[in-house]
C-alpha cells in the first residue's frame, strides 16, 4: 500500500516480495516528476521488513535513485 507521507515523500508498506518490488516500482515513478522538477533524486529507505519510504531528497543527485537502510 502506497500513502503520502508529506509532499515529497511516500509511504510504502508491503507484505511479501512480489508486492514489495510493484509497490517500490509505482512510488519511485511517482516521486520521479516531482524529483525531475526539483532536480533533486529519489532516495528508499527501509525502516523495517515492511516498511520503506521513498523521498525526493536533495542529498541524492539529480537523476538517481538511492537506497538505504535504517533499522
Amino acid at each position: 500500500m502506497i500513502e503520502t507521507a508529506n509532499d515529497l515523500s511516500l509511504r510504502v508498506t508491503v507484505t511479501d516480495k512480489a508486492t514489495m518490488d510493484a509497490e517500490l516500482n509505482a512510488a519511485v515513478e511517482m516521486s520521479r516528476e516531482k524529483a525531475m522538477h526539483a532536480r533533486h533524486g529519489v532516495l528508499i529507505t527501509r525502516h523495517a521488513s515492511d516498511l520503506f519510504t521513498v523521498s525526493v531528497s536533495e542529498e541524492v543527485p539529480y537523476g538517481t535513485t538511492q537506497e538505504k537502510h535504517a533499522w
